[in-house]
């Protein structure tokens, strides 16, 4: 624990009743990473060089506020290729897609900016390496998340989805001598650990892959989390219910035992029963929220008696991508090629 708890009953000071310290712990790292960072400017670059509209083919990042300002600047947000009008252009999300879906784009002659983040690229690239070698692959992830989708569809009958260790007895192979496990990337840590081990009681010869699939930043912000949540009569993460990454936030706060923990897109949906008796609130974000819905989450937080905001670091991030080469090398064409560089991160 980072500090003994403050005492939660009022105490007395020469006679005087005084209310106990009410603090925030605010989690770092946190909000945008590498990937979302150059999943967001790709639109927004892809929206100055091309002009509106830019179709985004799903939710270019899992957060309502980014998707709503992209819409605002002419980004179209669709489901499918099949909604964008012919010799378009489109950008393809942060989390990957089938390689049936860049041929679907090259039938309908539009133009493909994939902005798949660069570690869920090699997670494929992984899966098409182990099928070429002809291996049974165990893809942990849940089922129907983008990612996972996009990564099955690499080696479609050479992979299986285990979606969790309750699924692991459901699993079917033709070799124990020839399997591996992959991982969506944005997976709680502990729980894929656990399903890791459960499928090796089952598959003592199961492999690992070359190198973690759970991206750095998954890790990081579920690291600090952990430090802080037993600490913390409540925990609020700032993020979308239908981003992964976020969402696990939540669970591992409560795992590692803050009293309460919720999700919240905006400051807005934070309600104050939600605070009543709380002296120390954590608050974090998801890997695809932008800074300053964190300090509104803040301010509203000092509105209401927790203004002492101490900063919790764990690790720092520096990584950075470049932008998609399809986008990069128009914009040399266009002699833009000096004008965009990759925003710093977690500013504070």
């Amino acid at each position: 624990m980072i500090a003994h708890r403050q005492a939660r009953e009022r105490s007395t000071y020469h006679g005087r009743v005084t209310e106990p310290r009410k603090r925030v712990l605010l989690a770092k790292p946190r909000g945008y990473c590498a990937g979302v960072d150059r999943a967001v400017q790709t639109v927004e670059e892809a929206l100055k060089l091309y002009g509106a509209p830019v179709y985004v083919r799903k939710q270019i990042v899992h957060n309502k506020h980014v998707v709503s300002t992209l819409e605002a600047r002419g980004a179209i947000f669709v489901e499918e290729n099949y909604e964008v009008p012919e010799g378009s252009t489109v950008v393809f999300s942060a989390h990957g897609v089938a390689p049936e879906v860049h041929e679907q784009a090259r039938e309908r002659n539009l133009k493909a900016i994939d902005a798949t983040c660069p570690l869920v690229t090699k997670v494929h690239h992984e899966a098409k390496r182990f099928a070429a070698d002809d291996y049974d692959i165990l893809l942990i992830g849940h089922e129907g998340h983008e990612e996972v989708i996009g990564t099955a569809g690499e080696a479609p009958a050479h992979i299986q989805l285990v979606d969790g260790p309750d699924d692991v007895d459901n699993i079917v192979i033709r070799d124990p001598n020839k399997v591996v496990w992959l991982s969506q990337t944005t997976l709680s840590v502990d729980e894929t650990m656990e399903t890791v081990a459960r499928l090796k009681t089952r598959l003592p010869l199961l492999q690992s892959p070359p190198s973690d699939d759970i991206c750095y930043a998954t890790s990081n912000r579920q690291h600090v989390i952990k430090e802080i949540a037993p600490d913390c009569d409540v925990v609020i993460v700032v993020g979308s219910t239908n981003s992964s990454n976020s969402v696990r936030l939540v669970e591992v706060a409560l795992g590692a035992g803050a009293r309460a923990g919720h999700l919240v897109d905006f400051a807005s949906e934070i309600q104050d029963e939600w605070l009543e008796g709380a002296t120390t609130v954590g608050v974090s974000s998801g890997a695809s929220v932008p800074e300053e819905l964190v300090m509104e989450v803040l301010a509203h937080l000092g509105s209401r008696g927790f203004g002492e905001v101490t900063e919790y670091t764990t690790a720092e991030e520096r990584l950075t991508f470049s932008l998609p080469q399809e986008l990069r090398r128009d914009m040399k064409l266009a002699g833009l090629a000096g004008s965009a560089s990759l925003r710093g991160q977690n500013a504070s």
